[in-house]
């Protein structure tokens, strides 16, 4: 069973960083893309960053493009999603996810593995 452990949220300024992580076990990481989206409370998950089994091919949510950065290490079964210049729309909980099959996707559709989610917090 896929399992999805995000880390790293917390409350921060406008105009600061926080570096989210999520741990991934049970199947080989290497081998899947990985992504993240977030939700806000009333409205629709939307897609923030996604990455390929390698880490070569990044994408990115209009929203947070120019500002996040998605990353992988594959040897300790991590995807991590550096955040800067945050704003207070940034303000929400942010999922860790990932699909069954290889192939990339960048909507809640392709998903079928979730994590708990992690909140973040952004003052003005």
């Amino acid at each position: 069973q896929v399992q999805l452990v995000e880390s790293g949220g917390g409350l921060v300024q406008a105009g600061g960083s926080l570096r989210l992580s999520c741990a991934a076990s049970g199947r080989t990481f290497s081998s899947y893309a990985m992504d993240w989206f977030r939700q806000a409370p009333g409205k629709e998950r939307e897609f923030v960053a996604a990455i390929s089994w390698s880490g070569t091919g990044t994408y990115y949510g209009d929203s947070v493009k120019g500002r996040f950065t998605i990353s992988r290490d594959n040897a300790k079964n991590t995807v991590n999603l550096q955040m800067d210049s945050l704003k207070p729309e940034d303000t929400t909980v942010y999922y860790c996810a990932t699909a069954a099959s290889r192939l990339l996707f960048r909507t809640m559709d392709g998903m079928n593995y979730w994590g708990k989610g992690t909140l973040v917090t952004v003052s003005s």
